[in-house]
C-alpha cells in the first residue's frame, strides 16, 4: 500500500490544506463541550443570562467554522483520492501496454481488468479515507483524552479499561479479516474470467448446447464468492455491536462514577456533560479507527496485486540508442530460435530466409508448425531466443517499437474489429487518411461491395468485435486497414481463410498491383494461395522443410508435396 502512495506526490499541498482544514475542525469539535460546561457551571446554574447569550453565540460561530471545514476537507480529499485514482489506472494501463504476449499469458485478461478497476477503486476509496479519518481520529482521541483529563483527571482513569479492550476486539477482527480479503479478491478474478469467457464465447457455447454447464460453471464461481463475501461480512458484523456495547458500558461507568464525584463536590455537572461529550468522541474516533483496520486490509490485498503488475518488467525492452534504417521493405531471419515459456521444444527451430520489396514470401505447414508465430516474432510481441531478425538491414532490437511498427502492416488470423464505424476502424491504420484513400483500400480489398451496401457506408456503426459481419467481411476490412497504412511490410497471419476461392484470388492480384514497393509475408493454408509467391518457405514442427517457388518445391519438398495432394491433384495446381 505504502509503495503506492508515492502517486500522491503531485497533490502534495492539497494534502497539507486537506490536513489543515482536518485539524481545525478537529480542535472546534474537541473545544465545544467545554463551552457547554462553561454555559451549564456558570450561566445556568448563577442564572446569568448575558453569559448564556454570549457563550451560546462563540459556540454558534465555532460550529460553523468546524462546518466549513469539514466540507471544504471533504471536498479537496475527495479530489485527491480521485485524481490519485485516475493517474494510478493511467500508470497500469500504460504499463501493461509495454507487455508482450508473455506477460499478459502470466496474468491473464481478467486477472488485469479487475486490477485495472477493482483493485484501483479499493485503494482509492481507502486514500480518501485515510485523509479524512486517519488524521481525525488519532487528534480526536488525543485531544478527547486532554480535555477529557483537563475536567476530571480521576474519571478518566475508566479509560484504561474501555481503551485496551477496543483494540484487542479490532486486532482480533483485523487478524481475521485479511486473509479473506485477499481471497475475496482471487474469487471475483475467477467471476469475471468466467463471465468474460461465456460473453465472448456464447455462439460457441450456443452451438454446442452448453448453456447448462456454463451456468453451473458461472454459478460454482458465484457461490465461492459469496460464500467468501459472506465470511469476511460475518467477521465485520460483529465488530461494530461489539464496539457500541464496549462504548455504552463505558457511558454507564462514567455517569455511575461521575454522579458519585458529583455527590462529594468534586465535579460539576457541567464538566461531567462534557465529560461525557469527550468520552463519545474518543469512542468514536476508535470505531473510525476500526472502519480504517476493516478498509485498509482489503485495500492491502488490491494494493499489492496493483503494485505485482507495475513491478513485472517486461523481457521486450527498448535500446537506448536506436538506429534508423536507410533501406525500405527488406526482411531477414538470421538462424532464430524460439521456444514459448515452459514449452518443452522450440516452436521455430533456426530459421534462416529474406525477402525484398516487391516479393511475395509465402508461409505454409501443418498445424502447430510455428506459422503464426514466425509473424509475431516480427513485431517483437516476443523475443527471440536465439539468432536475429532484421528490417532493412537493421536489428529490430536496435530500433524503437514505434518505429518498427510503423514499418509493418499487420493482419492478424483474428479479425478483430473494435465499436465504432467502419471509417474509425479503418483508421486505426492512419488517422491522417482521407475519405478517398479509405475508400480505395476498402476496394483494394474486396469489401467496398458490402461496405457501400451498408446504410451510411463508411460511417455505419460496427457492433463490439464486429459481430454484425461476416466473417470475410471482417477479414476484408482488417487488410483494408492495414493497406490504408502503407507500410514497407505486409504481414498476412492466415487471412484469406474465410474468403471463397473467387474472391481470394481477385483480392491478391488487386494487392499485387497495392504493393508494389512492399514487402509481403503471407501465412496461410491453402495451396492455391501461396502457390503464385515470389517464394514459398514450407514449416515442419518448427524447422524449414523447402524454400522455394511452387514448381521447385513440387519436386523436391515431401512436406509440400503431400500439402499440395491433400489439397488438390497436382495437375490442378501445377
Amino acid at each position: 500500500m505504502l509503495k503506492l502512495l508515492r502517486y500522491l506526490k503531485p497533490y502534495q499541498m492539497l494534502i497539507v490544506l486537506v490536513l489543515a482544514l482536518i485539524f481545525s475542525q478537529s480542535l472546534s469539535e474537541l473545544y465545544l463541550p467545554t463551552l457547554m460546561a462553561d454555559i451549564i457551571d456558570k450561566g445556568v446554574v448563577h442564572q446569568d443570562i448575558p453569559y448564556i447569550w454570549k457563550i451560546g453565540g462563540l459556540m454558534l460561530l465555532v460550529a460553523a467554522l468546524g462546518t466549513a471545514c469539514s466540507i471544504a476537507a471533504s471536498y479537496y480529499s475527495a479530489k485527491v483520492s480521485m485524481s490519485f485514482g485516475k493517474d494510478l489506472r493511467h500508470k497500469v494501463f500504460s504499463h501493461i501496454e509495454n507487455f508482450t504476449l508473455q506477460e499478459f499469458d502470466q496474468f491473464g485478461t481478467a486477472s488485469l481488468i479487475t486490477r485495472t478497476t477493482n483493485d484501483i477503486t479499493q485503494v482509492q476509496q481507502v486514500v480518501n479515507m485515510i485523509l479524512r479519518m486517519m488524521v481525525t481520529a488519532p487528534i480526536m482521541a488525543i485531544g478527547g483524552i486532554i480535555m477529557a483529563y483537563s475536567q476530571d483527571a480521576e474519571l478518566t482513569k475508566i479509560f484504561l479499561v474501555a481503551v485496551p479492550v477496543l483494540f484487542v476486539v479490532i486486532l482480533l477482527v483485523v487478524w481475521k479479516g485479511i486473509p479473506l480479503f485477499k481471497l475475496v479478491q482471487v474469487r471475483l478474478d475467477q467471476v469475471n474470467r468466467v463471465l468474460r469467457e461465456n460473453l465472448t464465447g456464447i455462439r460457441v457455447i450456443r452451438s454446442f448446447n452448453r448453456i447448462v454447464y456454463e451456468k453451473n460453471r458461472f454459478q460454482r464461481a458465484n457461490a465461492d464468492l459469496t460464500e467468501t463475501s459472506i465470511k469476511v461480512n460475518k467477521i465485520m458484523a460483529l465488530l461494530m455491536p461489539v464496539l457500541m456495547l464496549i462504548m455504552n458500558y463505558t457511558v454507564i461507568s462514567i455517569i455511575w462514577f461521575g454522579a458519585v464525584r458529583i455527590d462529594d463536590g468534586d465535579m460539576q455537572v457541567g464538566g461531567l456533560m462534557a465529560f461525557i461529550q469527550y468520552a463519545m468522541q474518543i469512542m468514536f474516533s476508535m470505531i473510525m479507527l476500526s472502519m480504517m483496520f476493516v478498509m485498509i486490509p482489503r485495500a492491502s490485498a488490491s494494493a499489492a496485486r496493483i503494485h505485482e503488475v507495475l513491478q513485472m518488467q517486461p523481457t521486450m525492452l527498448e535500446t537506448n540508442n536506436p538506429i534508423t534504417a536507410q533501406k525500405k521493405g527488406y526482411l531477414e531471419f538470421r538462424n532464430v530460435t524460439f521456444c514459448y515459456p515452459g514449452a518443452e521444444v522450440p516452436a521455430l527451430k533456426d530459421l534462416s530466409f529474406n525477402m525484398k520489396p516487391g516479393e511475395t514470401t509465402a508461409i505454409i505447414g501443418g498445424t502447430g508448425s510455428g506459422k503464426s508465430t514466425l509473424l509475431k516474432l516480427i513485431p517483437r510481441f516476443y523475443e527471440v531466443d536465439s539468432g536475429s531478425i532484421l528490417i532493412d538491414e537493421v536489428d529490430i532490437k536496435d530500433m524503437t517499437l514505434q518505429s518498427l511498427r510503423k514499418k509493418i502492416g499487420l493482419v492478424p488470423q483474428k479479425a478483430v474489429l473494435f465499436t465504432g464505424t467502419v471509417k474509425d476502424n479503418l483508421l486505426f491504420g492512419n488517422e491522417n487518411s482521407s475519405d478517398e484513400e479509405l475508400l480505395h483500400a476498402v476496394k483494394t480489398a474486396q469489401a467496398f461491395e458490402f461496405v457501400s451496401k451498408m446504410e451510411k457506408g463508411l460511417d455505419s456503426v460496427l457492433s463490439q468485435g464486429g459481430t454484425n459481419l461476416s466473417g470475410g467481411q471482417k477479414q476484408r476490412l482488417s487488410i483494408a486497414r492495414a493497406l490504408v497504412r502503407k507500410p514497407e511490410i505486409y504481414l498476412f497471419d492466415d487471412s484469406f481463410s474465410a474468403l471463397d476461392y473467387k474472391t481470394d484470388s481477385k483480392l491478391r492480384a488487386a494487392l499485387k498491383q497495392e504493393t508494389e514497393q512492399a514487402a509481403l509475408l503471407i501465412v496461410a493454408q491453402r495451396v492455391s494461395t501461396v502457390m503464385y509467391a515470389d517464394q514459398i518457405i514450407v514449416l515442419d514442427e518448427g524447422n524449414v522443410a523447402g524454400i522455394g517457388t511452387h514448381k521447385e518445391l513440387m519436386k523436391t519438398c515431401r512436406v509440400y508435396q503431400e500439402i499440395v495432394s491433400s489439397q488438390a491433384t497436382e495437375e490442378e495446381l501445377a
